[in-house]
């Protein structure tokens, strides 16, 4: 800014002075120079320093896994400071972070985070599922809070990195995966509201079996209104850590009444939102006009600013609309309209979907004191889960392990 201005006071003294212009730009464009303001280091996956954990920690059997329970040996964490950029990179062992306890991120919830897995397919590559995806993401959530930002796909070299250190962790068979947990948070010593002038990246890692080891288990739903998960304008949309902890109190509530999880919803019309931490899906034959013209749609609230733009979420929406076997809509419905289409016997599935479970049937919904019963498979009693919730959990799991190419960018080999 200051040299723009300079040089359009330089211009201007020219035609005032008659002064040669070269050497009179070039006296202002060097006095300039000593208030410009210096680059800022980006972050450079280059520059990584390895410092790895001497002690290997045992392994534990597949069967043993807990999700989130057990973490690797090394972590990858790399500082960044207001004036200077991003500073050097490290994977070393996982421990303990060291913070003030004024580090704004224990007051003001500067804190954002993402979920994605590494999977070993069946030659013993390493794959990670759309990265891409979960970088922007996570990009818009430091954004969101005044975090900075960083450059997508360094820090995806650099988890690549990580990975070939802990690759022993990686467990193998399907539905085994190494779940990754990068982080940003606010580290600025001060209890002053205001951006932080200091961050840190940490990515952390645990290995996790399948979210239903036994088989799907369709779950029962409470549909809350009187709590909110999100709101336009608000950070819905948003992987921040403050989204989730108010969420715990209404699904304990929930459980105490026999549901596993809250159905939200939004506003005087009852909008459906999310379930639980997951995007939220509905497969059933709508209503057009005056007169039915039933035709089968497989529906998710669109991303007006409360919904999270789930990496799995646009998988689905982009498998399905590629199989042009029925519509595929991302748009607002209400409990009335389930309510409508649950008497006139038009559901035909519902599910959630998140990166831990791909997709989670679902089977009861609660709401204003009735029960919806949503369908599962009909041809098979015994079945949690309905046949398009089973054909896409497992066309995702397909590409993910790499036993099916599926469209670009989305296995990508380590």
């Amino acid at each position: 800014m200051f040299v723009q201005r300079a040089m359009r006071q330089a211009t201007k003294a020219q035609t005032i002075l008659g002064a040669s212009p070269s050497k009179y730009t070039a006296k202002v464009l060097a006095s300039s120079r000593l208030y410009s303001t210096p680059a800022l280091a980006p972050l450079d996956a280059s520059k990584l320093e390895i410092n790895q954990s001497k002690n290997q920690k045992a392994l534990q059997e597949n069967s043993q896994l807990v999700f989130g329970k057990t973490f690797t040996d090394n972590m990858l964490t790399v500082e960044w400071e207001a004036g200077k950029g991003w500073g050097t990179p490290q994977i070393k062992e996982y421990g303990k972070l060291q913070l003030d306890p004024s580090a704004v991120v224990f007051h003001y919830a500067f804190e954002c985070f993402e979920g994605m897995k590494a999977y070993k397919d069946k030659d013993g590559k390493t794959r990670l599922f759309r990265p891409d995806m979960n970088m922007k993401r996570f990009n818009r959530s430091a954004q969101r809070i005044a975090l900075p930002s960083f450059e997508d796909e360094e820090l995806t070299k650099l988890i690549g990195e990580f990975l070939k250190v802990d690759d022993r962790w990686i467990p193998k068979g399907r539905g085994y995966s190494l779940y990754l947990r990068p982080t940003m948070i606010g580290t600025q010593e001060s209890l002053g509201v205001g951006a932080s002038n200091k961050a840190m990246i940490f990515v952390i890692a645990s290995p996790v079996g399948p979210y239903f080891p036994s088989g799907f288990a369709a779950v029962n739903l409470l549909a809350t209104s009187e709590k909110v998960r999100a709101w336009p304008g608000g950070t819905g949309d948003a992987k921040v850590g403050g989204n989730y902890a108010p969420c715990i109190k209404p699904q304990l509530d929930a459980n105490k009444e026999g549901f596993q999880q809250n159905l939200w919803l939004f506003g005087p019309d009852h909008q459906v939102t999310e379930v639980g931490t997951m995007n939220c899906f509905v497969f059933w034959e709508n209503e057009k006009g005056g007169k039915y013209t039933l035709q089968k749609e497989l529906v998710t609230p669109e991303l007006d600013g409360s919904i999270l733009p789930g990496v799995t979420r646009d998988s689905i929406l982009s498998l399905t609309r590629s199989w042009g076997e029925f519509k595929v809509s991302e748009r607002k419905f209400t409990m009335k309209d389930l309510v409508k289409a649950d008497k006139e016997g038009r559901i035909i599935e519902m599910f959630g979907a998140g990166t831990a479970c791909i997709v989670c049937p679902i089977k009861k919904i609660h709401y204003d004191g009735h029960d919806i019963h949503v369908p599962l498979d009909p041809s098979d009693k015994t079945s949690q889960a309905g046949k398009l919730t089973k054909r896409i959990n497992d066309s995702i799991m397909d590409i993910q392990y790499g036993d099916v190419e599926g469209p670009k960018g989305w296995s990508v080999v380590v």
